[in-house]
Order: structure tokens, then C-alpha cells, then sequence
């Protein structure tokens, strides 16, 4: 019997190509940490929804509902659309069925990779992005309108009680960051000075903060926390912000540290937890060979932490330490991808962080 089960979505373009290898590493490494899962792929995305009318199937959500933790590629097409002309994008649908408030988007360099930022004090960088994920302007995205073709209309919707439980959720990570020698300073980025909705996110904020006075806290506009993201960015340990300026952030975070290839993130709610690379289907070069796994593979990683944590499971976390040492190790002995400069094709970088292992 498996310890834990997975529920793997492949999904669209270089998603398929980015999880296969993701899953090789994965199976190696719980090998070797001794830990068994059970690895089972379900249809989801653009070209599900192409085949099917479906675009996360009932059966998917299902499996989604009963596995341990959901790994998923990348969906989404922009030949493939609904109706309305939005894409799809059935990975927010999972984010508001299993209440995934927490969007986690780690940004740290990974050794020897080329950065763009020449200050020495960004090869050392360690910052973590908290982006809410069900609200927001993204609460109400199928309920938008335009009215007589003469403007367009959407809801930015901030609630107290999602709010308080993403800000608790910030605090404690920024504890737990503290006790390995981290800053551990929450910094909450809203636009309160123009937006009421803003002013309520802050003033939720400030009273969690109130609960945690162990913990340094401070609110910046998001205009100049992306000013600093770029000017001095190790000013700041755990971020923690609405939904839609997250989803900005977090991709100004993952250029600091290479691109979006080597980004990874983690949409986490109570019960459940989704863990996806940043980037998305790029189908562009989907079937070439030329995807970064990374990003999937330290996504993997995030869900053999979150697993570790969930459900006090060592072996999880070994085996998650072990994914982290060899992409370490892979790319400071030279491995490099096409998006970071070099010519290792998908399956090279998959071979070349197994040897690491």
C-alpha cells in the first residue's frame, strides 16, 4: 500500500513533457527515502476540454478531491477558448472548489545560474510570495460583463475571513522562516490609499498582525514593492498580497532568479494543496524537447514538504531534500537549458539531476 496518492495533471503543451520527467525524479527520489506514492495521471485542460466539452472533467475533480496532493503541469491554449473568449483554465476552478487560498511562490537563485541582478546580495536571495487565490479581481471572473459595447465590468472582492486565514497562514511561515535564521517580516502589498477594498485588506491585515507582535510586519503600495522587487528585493522575507497584483509579483520574482522555468508555486487551502510550475503551456515550443522541467521538478519538492509538514512524515521531507540537492548540484556543475542559455534539451536536464541525486 502506497503512503501517499497523487493526483498528477498533466494537462496542456509542455505540461505533459515537464511532468514525465518530474515523475521519473520523484519516483527515484522516495526510493530512496524509502517512501512509496501512488503516481496516477487524470485528462484536464484545453485539449480535454476540446475532446470532451469538458475541461476538468467530474471524474478528475473527484480524484483531485480524494488524492493526498494534486501535481500538475501547465493548461490552457490560446487557440482553445470558451464562449465568452476567456481561456481555459481549469487550474482556478481547482483553486475555488478545493479552497485554495494560498497561492505560494517562492523566488531563490539557484546556485550557479546566471541572475540579472548584479548585486551580490541577490545570489544569496530567499523571498516567498503569498498571493491569494480565490478572490480578489479574480473572484468573480466568469460574472464580468460588458454593457452595450460601451464598458467593462468586473468585481474585486476581498472577504475578512479568507483574508485572516492567508494572513495567519503568512505569519506562520515567516516563524517557521525566522527559526532557520530567515528575517521571518511579513510585508503586505495593497494599493490602500486609492482602492476601499485595499483599506479593508490592510486593516485585516494589521489586526492579524496585532496577534503576532513576535513577528515584524509592515504594509507597502504595490507600486513600490515593485519598485523594490527590482531595486533591492532582499529587503523583503514573506510577501503577502491579493490575488491579481500576486499574479504579477510573482512573475517580476521569478525573473530575478532566471525566468519562470525555474520557478515553482503551490496553491494550499486547508484540506488540499495544488503544486504547479509558474509558467504555462508554451505551446509555442511544446513537442521540441525544449521545456524547463525545473520549475516542476522544485514544485515536487514544495509537495513532499507540504506532505512532511501535513501529515508529520520525515520521509517526505527527505526525499524533497534530496529533489532541491540534486537541481542544486545539477546546475552548478554547468547544466543549463535553453531559456537559461544553454542547449540541455528536457530529457538532459532530467538525466542530469538523476545523476545528481
Amino acid at each position: 500500500m502506497s503512503d501517499f496518492g497523487i493526483a498528477v495533471l498533466p494537462g496542456d503543451g509542455i505540461g505533459k513533457e515537464v511532468v514525465a520527467p518530474t515523475l521519473l525524479l520523484l519516483r527515484a527520489a522516495s526510493a530512496r527515502a524509502g517512501l512509496s506514492l501512488a503516481l496516477e495521471e487524470h485528462p484536464a485542460g484545453a485539449a480535454c476540454y476540446a475532446a470532451t466539452g469538458a475541461a476538468l472533467p467530474a471524474a478528475t475533480m473527484a480524484a483531485c478531491r480524494a488524492a493526498d496532493a494534486i501535481l500538475l503541469g501547465a493548461m490552457g491554449d490560446p487557440a482553445v477558448r470558451y464562449p465568452d473568449g476567456t481561456e481555459i483554465a481549469p487550474q482556478l476552478d481547482l483553486r475555488t472548489e478545493l479552497g485554495l487560498y494560498a497561492g505560494v511562490r517562492p523566488a531563490r537563485p539557484i546556485p550557479g545560474l546566471s541572475i540579472p541582478l548584479a548585486d551580490p546580495r541577490a545570489v544569496s536571495l530567499d523571498i516567498v510570495l503569498l498571493r491569494e487565490s480565490t478572490e480578489g479581481l479574480f473572484a468573480e471572473r466568469k460574472l464580468g460583463r460588458v454593457e452595450n459595447d460601451a464598458r467593462a465590468i468586473d468585481r474585486l472582492v476581498i472577504t475578512r475571513a479568507t483574508s485572516e486565514r492567508l494572513f495567519e497562514a503568512a505569519f506562520r511561515l515567516a516563524g517557521a522562516r525566522r527559526a532557520r535564521g530567515l528575517p521571518g517580516r511579513v510585508t503586505c502589498v495593497d494599493k490602500a490609499n486609492v482602492l476601499t477594498s485595499m483599506a479593508f485588506f490592510r486593516r485585516v491585515f494589521l489586526e492579524v498582525a496585532a496577534r503576532h507582535r513576535a513577528i515584524e510586519a509592515e504594509c507597502v503600495y504595490v507600486d513600490a514593492a515593485a519598485l523594490d522587487l527590482v531595486r533591492r528585493p532582499w529587503r523583503f522575507d514573506v510577501m503577502v498580497t491579493e490575488n491579481m497584483f500576486g499574479d504579477i509579483l510573482s512573475d517580476l520574482a521569478a525573473g530575478l532568479i532566471g525566468g519562470l522555468g525555474f520557478a515553482p508555486s503551490a496553491d494550499i487551502g486547508d484540506a488540499h494543496a495544488v503544486f504547479q510550475p509558474c509558467h504555462g503551456s508554451a505551446p509555442d515550443i511544446a513537442g521540441k524537447g525544449l521545456a524547463n522541467p525545473t520549475a516542476t521538478i522544485l514544485s515536487a519538492a514544495m509537495m513532499l514538504e507540504w506532505l512532511a509538514e501535513r501529515h508529520a512524515a520525515p520521509r517526505c521531507a527527505d526525499a524533497a531534500a534530496m529533489l532541491r540537492a540534486g537541481v542544486d548540484r545539477a546546475f552548478a556543475a554547468g547544466l543549463r537549458p535553453p531559456d537559461a542559455g544553454g542547449n540541455a534539451a528536457t530529457r538532459e536536464v532530467a538525466e542530469a539531476v538523476l545523476a545528481a541525486l
